[in-house]
């Protein structure tokens, strides 16, 4: 029996998104799954809408890692792009390089060896063939969950998808097996949308 695939998709720059894909890999060394990460927008999610001004700057800023991470997902695929993310996030949400994202993508490239040209993706060009790809993959993850959520949204291939999960810190070994038991559960559950509790405190990266 080949193991279940489970999709994530996740923003580069959201760290709810880098938490729940630690959890997804954690899950699945305990778990028979075929984890695959895929890549949706906070950028694309939160065009035309009224947001403060200190998030604007963000999701202005944000366009570059997931046009990026679009480019590696086509041109060297799923696994490649797994691969980038990881190198990324360690450096980007756990060691706190926040400053210049640009050298942290050039950075994460390098350190999984993939072309350094990839980079040539990363400044925003609406309506180019990257532009097109990455609103084409978000709209992959909003349509199977509506518009009123965020990053991450996660599908089981079949039944319903979700946004989340939230996890902080990211949930090892049988916990977090369980954790997907029940997400697995939820998705095939026609009657079922929410779940949710007030978040406390910040990102836990342990």
């Amino acid at each position: 029996m080949s193991a279940r695939p489970v999709e994530l998709f996740v923003d580069p720059v959201c760290p709810y998104a880098w938490m729940a894909s630690r959890w997804l890999l954690h899950a699945a060394a305990v778990r028979d799954i075929a984890p695959t990460f895929s890549v949706m927008s906070l950028s694309v999610l939160n065009e035309g809408r009224e947001v403060d001004a200190g998030y604007r700057r963000m999701l202005d800023d944000s366009w570059g890692p997931a046009r990026l991470a679009i480019a590696i997902h086509r041109r060297e695929g799923a696994e490649a792009f797994s691969r980038w993310y990881t190198a990324w996030g360690e450096r980007y949400h756990v060691g706190d390089q926040q400053d210049d994202r640009r050298a942290v993508a050039v950075a994460a490239l390098e350190a999984v060896e993939l072309p350094a040209e990839l980079i040539g993706a990363y400044e925003p060009v609406a309506g180019d063939h990257i532009d097109e790809a990455l609103r084409a993959s978000h709209h992959g993850a909003i349509s199977r969950v509506g518009e009123d959520v965020g990053t991450p949204v996660i599908s089981f291939g079949e039944g319903t998808a979700y946004f989340g999960p939230v996890v902080s810190p990211a949930p090892r070994g049988e916990e977090a097996g369980l954790l997907l038991d029940a997400l697995r559960t939820m998705s095939g559950i026609d009657g079922f949308y929410e779940l949710k509790r007030t978040r406390t405190g910040g990102v836990d990266f342990r």
